[in-house]
């Protein structure tokens, strides 16, 4: 009887203090978001979740079980999720201080251009996938509406950790899955999936993030990689995986084509850049980075968290210093002088484009000389994306995301010109 009265009482103090408050809001978990030392909120209107500190160096989180009970300030309460909630009704002025709360606490993850060239996907840590029209915004006449999603659908129940664009289809990636949407209907405003495709996972209780996404064009595949330490091909004409390439031991973090061998670059949690050669599925080379003496940095682990790659060269970071290596001979030519980690890198022209902890994107000479440190608006940045479609040169543009509710554009990398904003 004791036993009993023990296991109820954590739930009765929890209905005395939910009653002695003002009328609040309950409901379900909602997605994951990054990430390091700090907790944040995060949530719809009716649906917020409390998030904890990343179990990794630089992964993301995974959210933590709990519901959080808005009393109208941001004051709450978190208690260990128990059984599924009924949610009260939300007051007008609660809903819009949710919708402010969700607004406050994104993150935005991933980015892609639709094959037009005039239209940015986002996708952010709730699971949402936002439009926004890049033509409209860039226009002479724009107005602060033109600056807002054309539209904004629910594409998984877990954060959009990847995306990338077909000839045809917004391509997303989330929890153990990913989605197929139509971009043609999708700027009609018809949000609904074509496919959904679950990589061959060992168990049938594993649901990895899939981190990152890779179109090979030549094979008319797609790679993904993530949470369970494998690269998964899928045939896009058949929607089938033809083979899962092993070899890292912790989370896959990215990936990176290199075109002419043709070769597939992963980079991982266990610290390795992994070559794998697409005509015999093996690995033709590993770099270890962190082993590399001036490249290592111990107080902020071996992971790699960003790849580029440019004929035989590749630039990588993440704990390690960003580092620019000749893949022939496995060396390292250039370590950038950035103490922060980066969580994404890109070759431009000359230059090389890097952002992560920090709200500046850094233009470096292959020299390892900083050109110019160009401030966004969000407090780290996740992801950049350059707009190079033919098809729209007057939308030729720069845009950044990471842990706002905002994607800066730079119409010059000099400077930011504005903001897109969920």
């Amino acid at each position: 009887m004791a036993l009993g009265w023990l296991h109820w009482l954590p739930r009765l103090l929890v209905l005395g203090l939910v009653l002695a408050l003002p009328r609040a809001t309950t409901g379900e978990q909602a997605p994951g978001a990054w990430r390091h030392k700090t907790t944040a909120f995060a949530g719809s209107a009716g649906n917020i979740q409390v998030l904890g500190a990343s179990k990794r160096s630089g992964s993301r989180a995974r959210p933590v079980s709990g519901r959080l009970r808005h009393t109208g300030s941001t004051l709450g309460l978190v208690v260990p999720e128990m059984e599924r909630a009924t949610p009260l009704a939300v007051p007008l002025g609660q809903a819009e201080v949710f919708q402010a709360l969700q607004r406050l606490h994104m993150t935005i993850f991933s980015q892609s251009v639709s094959p037009c060239g005039k239209f940015l996907a986002a996708g952010n840590n709730y699971g949402q996938i936002a439009i926004f029209s890049l033509s409209a915004a860039l226009s002479s006449e724009a107005k602060e509406e033109s600056k807002k999603p054309v539209v904004t659908f629910q594409a998984h129940d877990g954060p959009v950790y990847s995306m990338v664009s077909t000839d045809r289809q917004l391509l997303s990636a989330g929890d153990g899955e990913v989605k197929a949407w139509l971009w043609a209907e999708i700027l009609k405003k018809g949000c609904k999936e074509m496919w959904r495709r679950q990589p061959p996972y060992r168990t049938s209780l594993e649901v990895p993030e899939i981190n990152a996404l890779l179109l090979v064009p030549k094979e008319n595949s797609l790679i993904l990689a993530g949470g369970d330490c494998q690269l998964h091909t899928m045939d896009l004409e058949t929607g089938t995986f033809t083979r899962a390439l092993r070899g890292h031991t912790d989370y896959i973090h990215c990936l990176a084509l290199r075109e002419r061998s043709p070769e597939v670059l992963s980079g991982s949690e266990d610290g390795a850049v992994r070559l794998w050669d697409l005509r015999t599925a093996k690995e033709a080379q590993i770099i270890e980075v962190y082993k590399h003496e001036e490249c290592s940095r111990p107080h902020n682990g071996r992971w790699i968290g960003c790849l580029a790659t440019d004929a035989d060269w590749m630039v990588c970071g993440g704990g390690p210093a960003l580092t620019l290596w000749h893949l022939r001979s496995s060396t390292p030519t250039t370590i950038f002088p950035m103490r922060a980690p980066q969580k994404h890198v890109t070759f431009y022209q000359d230059l090389i484009l890097s952002a992560g902890q920090g709200h500046c994107i850094n233009h470096w000479q292959l020299s390892g000389e900083l050109k110019a440190q160009v401030p966004g608006s969000s407090p780290g940045l996740l992801s950049l994306s350059l707009n190079q479609q033919p098809a729209a040169p007057e939308c030729k543009v720069l845009t950044a995301a990471g842990n706002s509710c905002r994607v800066d554009v730079f119409t010059n990398l000099g400077y930011r010109a504005f903001s897109l904003s969920f």
